[in-house]
């Protein structure tokens, strides 16, 4: 049965209304969001690279967002509880063993084998995956998902809160480098988690983000505008010369050139390319403390495919992604967290299109040199009748748990209170 919020959905569309307007309109509400950012950025910056200090500078925070609602028991099969066949005859990933079964992780949960790049960095013990986990929010609504989980103000209902808690983070933070540029959002938007941080920018190619006109009236042009907004009160003078500065820095490194190491090939895809290019910045030390991207498309009310189809092809274009990046950051993995999430996962019963509509818990990724991982960490509810909730997976650990200990430990700011507002943040031993 479907959930009585959730509208019944044709074969003609994989996914729901709500998504495809989110989609169609590339949720532009964001686009607001992108000027706050860029007129927190301070002011001028040489044309020059900066170098992070020394060994006992904060990770770099790449953040990942899944948007479409996730599921992650296909992602990360729980093919040791038998009820999972029971509630999705045709869609559950088979065990280990059998035809097209999951990749083997621990003798309970297994990968789709589309997942299976995963196996590399979880075998090394630098990916942590953790299970029947997200936000506790009832919500079913993307938009709504979305908001309470990057503003982290789940349960809290209408409140004046807007930034997001990556923001948060790097207000309530000292920068690394000097301030002009901690950060990128990949794309011509400003994602919700990174509403009103300092020094973050949305540049949808790094490679390309270049100062627009002619090359031979440029040098008048921008010494125009810098003599324009030069006493400019804030935020605008700040935002415009910060631009600029920005501007310099990125042509500082050869994007187009970059080498991946340790024989890393990152695919043509876009999510792909702009993890090559994350990596380029992280390597090249310019003082970037966060990276977001998003990848979407995981709304899959029908003929989902998890073998072979729609979901299928995202897994792909997701680890084999994450695993380019894996390797070639080997030699600097240490100093680095990807973390991978959804606004909300999927029923745990498959409905009568072949796919499943939306749901409660998930799982999330958590990738670094000094992660706990080569486990799947869960407080695993089980997934008979009785121990769901309202017919989904439970969420057992707060996604807020696992940020704030990244935060505290990895990023170095104990400022949480201030970065995940009315919550007390339970560690679960995530770092080493």
């Amino acid at each position: 049965m479907e959930h009585p919020h959730v509208e019944r959905h044709g074969h003609e569309a994989h996914h729901c209304d709500e998504y495809a307007t989110l989609s169609r309109r590339g949720f532009l509400d964001r686009s607001k969001l992108a000027l706050a950012a860029v007129a927190t950025a301070p002011v001028w910056l040489p044309k020059i690279a900066l170098a992070r200090g020394g060994s006992g500078d904060p990770d770099v925070l790449v953040t990942v967002f899944l948007r479409g609602g996730m599921d992650g028991l296909t992602t990360c099969v729980p093919y040791g509880d038998p009820d999972l066949y029971t509630a999705r005859p045709t869609l559950a990933v088979q065990p280990p063993g059998m035809p097209d079964g999951a990749v083997d992780l621990d003798g309970f949960f297994g990968l789709a084998p589309a997942a299976a790049p995963l196996l590399t960095p979880y075998s090394n013990g630098h990916l942590l995956i953790v299970h029947a986990t997200g936000s506790t929010d009832p919500s079913r609504s993307h938009f709504d998902a979305m908001k309470f989980m990057e503003t982290a103000t789940p349960n809290m209902g209408v409140t004046n809160i807007t930034s997001g808690w990556l923001a948060r983070h790097l207000q309530t933070s000292a920068p690394v480098g000097n301030g002009t540029f901690r950060g990128l959002a990949h794309g011509n938007l400003m994602p919700t988690m990174l509403n009103g941080a300092p020094g973050v920018l949305p540049i949808a190619d790094p490679a390309s983000f270049a100062f627009p006109g002619s090359p031979l009236t440029a040098p008048l042009r921008r010494a125009t505008i810098s003599d324009m907004y030069a006493s400019a009160e804030d935020p605008l003078g700040t935002a415009a010369l910060g631009s600029l500065a920005t501007i310099d820095l990125l042509d500082t490194i050869d994007f187009a050139g970059y080498t991946p190491a340790n024989g890393a090939v990152y695919p043509d895809s876009v999510f792909a390319q702009s993890l090559r290019s994350t990596a380029a910045l992280i390597k090249a030390q310019v003082g970037v403390e966060v990276a977001h991207l998003d990848l979407g498309g995981w709304d899959h009310h029908n003929q989902m495919g998890p073998i072979d189809g729609i979901l299928a092809g995202l897994l792909d274009t997701l680890t084999k992604a994450i695993e380019a990046f894996y390797l070639d950051m080997q030699q600097a993995i240490g100093r680095v967290v990807l973390v991978v999430q959804s606004e909300f996962g999927r029923r745990v019963a498959e409905n009568g299109s072949a796919g499943l509509d939306h749901g409660h818990g998930n799982c999330m990724l958590v990738l670094g040199g000094h992660i706990d991982g080569g486990r799947v960490l869960a407080q695993w509810p089980g997934l008979a009748p009785d121990q769901l909730g309202n017919g989904d997976l439970p969420i057992t650990i707060d996604y807020r748990d696992i940020l704030a200990e990244i935060v505290q430990i990895r990023l170095q700011n104990p400022n949480l209170g201030e970065v995940f507002p009315n919550y007390s943040p339970n560690f679960q031993g995530i770092t080493v």
